[in-house]
């Protein structure tokens, strides 16, 4: 049997999609999808290190059945699965249950956040579609062109979810070329504990691990020598992202359910866990992010007698035991620094944290425009990279990358990076990407300043500057990137003198020209 490359593995698992299109809906295909792609890596797996111990230690099939480091309950045996023609959905149901209950530590809940027993959803007949579907390929480690390709894949897959999804893609994908940027422009190193607030499906926390798997020791044997930890809201968006951890070798990636904001989860001794560099993708502009004001509204009556529900305020009434929110209580519509303000209580001393926020926090007044001056004056702002629009799923606006320095070498104290990269993108027909090359346009950019690096040619000033805090103060603390870079390039200056002489040079060539062919037309009798 030939080995599965990537091109293969991708369409053959992207097809799976199309054997539930007109049964579910669109935004729903990756619960199913991963938990069957899971359930089959996961018995291929077992059986062949099932055969690995029989064959290399003489085990018994009983015995050699216990060495595996995943668990495989009988009821969930693939080669039983596959024969079941009624009720499969139970089946299936059953079987997650089971390795959940066996592999406690790392699955528990994960395998059962979506139930394939509801037929009014997925009959009999579409799931042994998609059983025979699965059956199709070995996903043993032997039969793939290499055992990293699986990740590889899984990640494709939540980019053509989040594609299909449309904009409820944005709950769980973030752009690839957002994300590199981010995690280069953060260079988390080995040893790392590095953490994500709104993890999602886990991008940024793998992307990172890679970047800091090319380092030198980066790796230790098999390992990436960096720790992950992660907190998400959405129970299935989080059941997706341990998945696609385990799928990546990162079984022992601390990531919690929750919502970060109103009930962290990684905390030491009633205090907040901190890290050595913080990414993060939040939702933009959440609203109502106090779940603990927002659950306990009270009811009154409206002048015409109808019911309504009171508004909170949330400057008076959100108390955080943790201190986050140093800075001040942002707005009961954008919860965008609320986040910012998790992340920083979450760094350590040396930490460093990349946050993609909405374009508005750059600029906005009230609550924000007071909480932005005050990181400005303690001079936590190392940069600030305007983005293109319509990169992200949920939103055509743009974004911008704020980095966050708690310790700020002495070149950059009271300066502030600022880069409009507003223009670096390839257009696409729903979504603009940052290409390799965009990507790295901003980073020799950024890196001129931050590190001093010398360049080819300089940076021009209608592309990233390094900004002074008077100009910043001068501008009341707005960041918003065109008070600073000019975004309309000078116009190149036209010689009018030059350019008519050009013109009359090319008129006495094209004179020469027809002398000569009328000539050649003479000698021709034409």
């Amino acid at each position: 049997m030939a080995q599965l490359t990537l091109d293969k593995l991708e369409s053959w698992l992207w097809d799976s999609a199309n054997i539930l299109r007109g049964s579910i809906d669109s935004s729903d295909f990756k619960n199913y999808i991963f938990g069957l792609l899971f359930l089959k890596r996961a018995n291929d797996v077992f059986e062949e290190e099932v055969t690995s111990f029989i064959e290399r230690d003489g085990l018994s099939r009983e015995d050699a059945e216990d060495e595996p480091f995943l668990k495989l309950p009988t009821e969930a045996r693939w080669h039983s699965l596959k024969k079941v023609t009624e009720n499969i959905g139970v089946a299936l149901d059953k079987a997650f249950a089971a390795i959940e209950r066996e592999n406690t530590k790392y699955l528990e809940g994960v395998l059962t956040t979506t139930k394939f027993g509801d037929k009014d959803r997925l009959s009999d007949e579409v799931l042994q579609r998609l059983l025979r579907h699965f059956n199709q390929h070995s996903l043993a480690n032997k039969d793939l062109y290499t055992p990293d390709i699986l990740g590889d894949a899984y990640e494709y897959l939540i980019k053509q979810f989040a594609d299909d999804a449309g904009k409820k893609g944005g709950e769980f994908y973030s752009p690839q070329g957002v994300v590199k940027t981010i995690v280069q422009l953060i260079k988390p190193q080995p040893k790392h504990k590095i953490y994500d607030p709104t993890f999602g499906s886990g991008g940024m926390l793998i992307e990172s691990a890679k970047y800091v798997a090319q380092l030198p020791g980066g790796k230790v044997n098999n390992n990436i020598n960096v720790s992950l930890y992660g907190q998400e809201k959405n129970v299935g968006t989080w059941a997706i992202g341990k998945m696609n951890m385990i799928l990546h070798n990162f079984v022992e990636a601390d990531l919690r359910k929750g919502d970060t904001l109103t009930s962290p989860q990684h905390l030491e001794n009633d205090s907040l866990m901190l890290f050595d560099r913080v990414i993060a993708n939040p939702p933009f502009s959440q609203d109502a992010w106090w779940g603990l004001i927002e659950a306990n509204r009270e009811v009154q009556l409206d002048k015409s007698g109808k019911e309504k529900k009171s508004t909170p305020n949330y400057t008076k009434e959100v108390v955080d035991k943790h201190g986050r929110f140093h800075y001040g209580i942002p707005p009961r519509g954008y919860a965008d620094l609320a986040f910012l303000q998790h992340m920083i209580a979450s760094l350590k001393q040396d930490g460093k944290a990349g946050v993609v926020l909405p374009h508005g926090t750059l600029f906005r007044s009230g609550a924000e425009g007071s909480i932005r001056e005050k990181l400005l004056k303690e001079d936590l702002i190392e940069g600030i990279v305007g983005l293109p629009p319509a990169l992200f799923y949920n939103t055509s606006i743009p974004a911008s990358v704020w980095i966050i320095n708690k310790s700020k070498p002495e070149h950059l104290k009271g300066r502030v990076i600022i880069i409009d990269a507003s223009k670096k993108y390839k257009e696409g027909s729903n979504q603009n990407e940052l290409t390799d090359g965009n990507v790295k346009a901003i980073l020799i950019a950024y890196n001129h300043f931050a590190l001093q690096e010398s360049i080819a040619e300089p940076v021009p000033e209608s592309f990233a500057r390094l900004v002074p805090e008077p100009e910043i103060t001068g501008n009341d603390y707005n960041l918003n990137i065109s008070r600073y870079i000019d975004m309309h390039l000078d116009k190149e200056q036209i010689d009018l003198v030059a350019v008519k002489l050009k013109l009359l040079e090319l008129e006495s060539q094209e004179d020469a020209i027809d002398l000569k062919l009328t000539r050649l037309l003479n000698e021709l009798g034409i």
